[in-house]
């Protein structure tokens, strides 16, 4: 018996652009860069939570920074430029963006940089709990 293929959502031209072309939104210009809020941070194409509120933090780079992923959400490869890491949607391949090493911006000394147009959002809810993000 075939597996079933993964609903991906529909993209718009500008996500596409970033997540199937691996492009690059310009700094300071997203939607989740000085976003505050409790939750969890899902990819935009499939749905898989990648990230948690409590690990984001603000690296005056212009992109949304983390220093931890949801265990297995994540996949790392080099990127075709040879000096950086590209960062994936483990589920999905969408791109999310790169991840350093050795910055010291955290206790982890790890920064996910990541395009808000890779992710949606979705609030913890009202008792603090994280809930599924929207799309699955």
């Amino acid at each position: 018996m075939a597996e079933a293929q993964p609903t991906w959502r529909k993209l718009t031209s500008a996500e596409e652009a970033v997540i199937v072309r691996r492009g690059t939104e310009a700094p300071f210009s997203g939607e989740f860069e000085h976003h505050s809020r409790a939750g969890t941070y899902a990819c935009k194409r499939c749905g898989a939570p990648l990230y948690r509120s409590g690990d984001k933090f603000d690296a005056g780079c212009g992109w949304p920074s983390f220093d931890r992923e949801i265990p297995g959400a994540v996949e790392r490869k080099a990127d075709p430029d040879g000096e950086r890491t590209e960062i994936r949607c483990a589920r999905c391949g969408a791109h999310l963006g790169h991840v350093f090493e050795g910055e010291g911006f955290t206790a982890r000394n790890v920064r996910h940089c990541v395009n808000s147009i890779s992710m949606t959002f979705a609030p913890a809810s009202p008792d603090g709990a994280d809930r599924a993000p929207p799309g699955r």
